[in-house]
């Protein structure tokens, strides 16, 4: 294998626009629209009939590293189910962000009324360090979780 990186984390959405807004409340901006359909070896490539979606490819403002979500709604085929109701159901559970003030961050979701897991809790990770951390969900259900790692010497 001769894998480099990450390219990008989907999330399939039931409402572009309003899932647009709540990921560029937290930093992410579009920089490619996603075509609204395309070539059927495109559709083959991804396991799917001929469809219509409306989406984009958001990046991260001022990340340490390159991260990219594709947010997409598909139009067709379409399927309303919601997301994984639990962390411990198999597959993609969740994706961690790193924040530089978690307390604030924490406050501000609170603020816009984003539905949170519970207050940033402390994991200690070793003798020198620890991550405070805590979940919250998309408008969709989607699990989200800020990680703010905090070394002590």
């Amino acid at each position: 294998m001769h894998i480099t990186g990450m390219v990008h984390i989907n999330i399939n959405c039931t409402d572009f626009q309003r899932s647009k807004t709540f990921y560029e409340m937290l930093g992410f901006q579009v920089y490619w629209p996603v075509p609204e359909t395309n070539t059927e070896e495109v559709a083959n490539a991804v396991g799917m009939p001929k469809y219509q979606v409306e989406g984009a490819l958001m990046a991260l403002q001022g990340a340490e590293q390159t991260m990219v979500i594709d947010l997409l709604e598909w139009k067709s085929p379409r399927d309303d189910s919601p997301p994984y109701p639990n962390l411990y159901r198999p597959g993609l559970a969740r994706i961690a962000l790193a924040s530089s003030d978690i307390d604030a961050d924490y406050d501000f979701l609170v603020e816009k009324g984003v539905e949170v897991v519970s207050a940033p809790v402390n994991v200690h990770t070793s003798e020198t360090s620890y991550a405070r951390f805590f979940c919250f969900k998309d408008p969709d259900g989607t699990f989200l979780e800020l990680v703010q790692v905090v070394t002590t010497t």
